[in-house]
């Protein structure tokens, strides 16, 4: 076994050369086609770059504490960057942003028609539908075909047979914030920019988040700054947040930023987890954490802990419901789009679908296993409400939301976003797990024939991580307990 020298310098240039390396990869991953042609390649890949993405964040422990916040910007900039070099591979959904973009600039409420409604026909292009022998290729969409109206360049011909926007026959998902940020883009985009736009905004947001979680942490002390690494340097970020360019790292951008003032400042705390929610919904799981400890509180000061609750429920609810007012207003249909429809596709209703609930169904019947997630669920909330630390929010909210995700074992790498930020946070990194057991059954699972069943391993190997990281640190905790009373007897003459 070779044992480093953990020499200031060395452990400094170790950190740069594990950093370069996981760049690295991940370029070649991004531009590599291997999700549709070989996805166990692609599997592969990924596994070395959370590997050397572990070298890395071990090695900057060691790494002088001046050197720290640099080396993390300096990563969090080139690990994004690598998100950048291809268009997106692994997910189709910023073209759904694209539209809902274009839409809105049209003057038209992205919740009234599916992206396939001739309505809409004038606002089609040969890159978002596609024609001819491009519909044969992997992630094309099915769309009916329809005369040209106004706006094509051949009224009365055949429109595009297929589209690049995933489940075109269904209304938008996304919430207002969400809506809001896709014009935005769109504004600020040259005419043919296509996704790339999205791109740049996602590896920007990824940044910012960065810089925020060092802020935070260096507050809290300076020998916790290397925890942003964290997030900043995640594979998770180059693919998901940039390359894909899921909105939800907006989100996150609202969170963290939520929880680090909603102790201080309840109300613009509230306010901002409320736009987080506005973003992408999942955010709502931090709640608990904003009002740790608000319960045993509650039992001695019932008013105050009340009048602090509402400081940041209200608000959080009122950017909510301002937020969707003005789609309210000019809406024709429901402005909750396709959520219902979502949901049951996912398998929320129905466990067997996509292999929800993977873990609980390992012991209980099927039947019950919603149900268990309820009540496990609430039983996660009320500890943090109860015994939750109202100084770190992040760990109640962290504690909340990992549960959730090893409960309802989901197949979406990109809904761990959440979940390394909150990791980055509070420290404990072996909740990293559940998010690369997210990557694992979204790639891996194209790999094999039985993709329940990987994931279903892989969520029960994060789960026993956390779990061992739950007594190592318990003991931990023991231990430094009993040190003082060992010295306190040894001291006795």
């Amino acid at each position: 076994m070779i044992v480093l020298p953990r020499r200031p310098a060395v452990m400094t240039a170790v950190t740069t050369a594990a950093l370069a390396a996981l760049t690295a990869v991940l370029v070649l991953a991004v531009r590599s086609d291997a999700y549709v042609t070989d996805p166990a390649s692609l599997a592969g890949w990924y596994s070395v770059a959370w590997a050397l993405f572990g070298a890395a964040a071990w090695a900057l422990r060691h790494v002088p504490a001046r050197l720290v916040a640099p080396l993390v910007l300096a990563g969090s900039v080139a690990v994004a960057a690598a998100g950048l070099v291809a268009e997106p591979r692994t997910s189709s959904d910023v073209y759904r942003y694209v539209w809902d973009g274009r839409v809105q600039a049209a003057g038209v409420s992205p919740y009234d028609h599916v992206p396939g409604d001739p309505a809409l026909s004038r606002l089609r292009d040969d890159w978002l539908f596609p024609r001819g022998a491009e519909c044969e290729r992997p992630e094309r969409f099915g769309v009916a075909a329809a005369e040209g109206g106004p706006g094509t360049a051949s009224p009365g011909a055949a429109l595009a047979s297929c589209t690049r926007i995933n489940r075109p026959s269904v209304h938008t998902i996304y919430p207002p914030v969400a809506e809001g940020y896709f014009l935005l883009v769109h504004a600020l985009s040259p005419a043919d920019a296509r996704h790339k736009p999205f791109q740049v905004g996602g590896a920007v947001l990824s940044v910012a988040v960065s810089a925020l979680l060092l802020a935070v942490l260096r507050r809290r002390g300076r020998d916790r700054a290397h925890r942003a690494a964290y997030w900043a340097w995640c594979p998770a970020i180059a693919v998901e947040a940039v390359n894909n360019a899921h909105v939800d790292v907006l989100g996150v951008l609202f969170a963290v930023a939520g929880l680090a003032v909603v102790r201080a400042r309840p109300l613009r705390g509230g306010a901002l987890i409320g736009a987080g929610i506005a973003t992408k919904l999942l955010p709502a799981v931090v709640l608990p954490g904003a009002l740790a400890g608000s319960a045993a509180r509650g039992a001695c000061r019932p008013g105050g802990a009340v009048r602090r609750a509402l400081a940041t429920l209200l608000p959080a609810a009122a950017v909510v419901g301002l937020g969707y007012l003005p789609y309210l207003l000019i809406s024709h249909g429901s402005v909750l789009g396709y959520l219902g429809g979502y949901a049951a596709e996912e398998g929320y209703d129905d466990p067997t679908v996509k292999n929800r609930y993977a873990l609980l169904r390992l012991v209980l019947p099927v039947s019950w296993a919603q149900p268990a997630v309820l009540v496990l669920c609430a039983a996660a909330v009320a500890y943090v409400l109860l015994r939750g630390d109202p100084e770190r929010p992040w760990r109640g909210a962290l504690l909340v939301t990992g549960t959730a995700f090893l409960l309802t074992t989901p197949g979406y790498s990109w809904y761990a976003l959440l979940l390394i930020a909150l990791v980055a946070l509070d420290g404990r990194w072996e909740w990293l797990g559940v998010a690369m057991a997210g990557a694992a059954k979204y790639v891996g699972g194209r790999a094999v024939d039985d993709s329940g069943l990987l994931g279903t391993v892989a969520y029960a190997l994060a789960a026993t991580a956390v779990l061992a990281g739950w007594l190592v640190r318990r003991r931990g905790r023991v231990r430094a307990l009993e040190e003082p009373a060992r010295a306190a007897v040894g001291d006795t003459p």
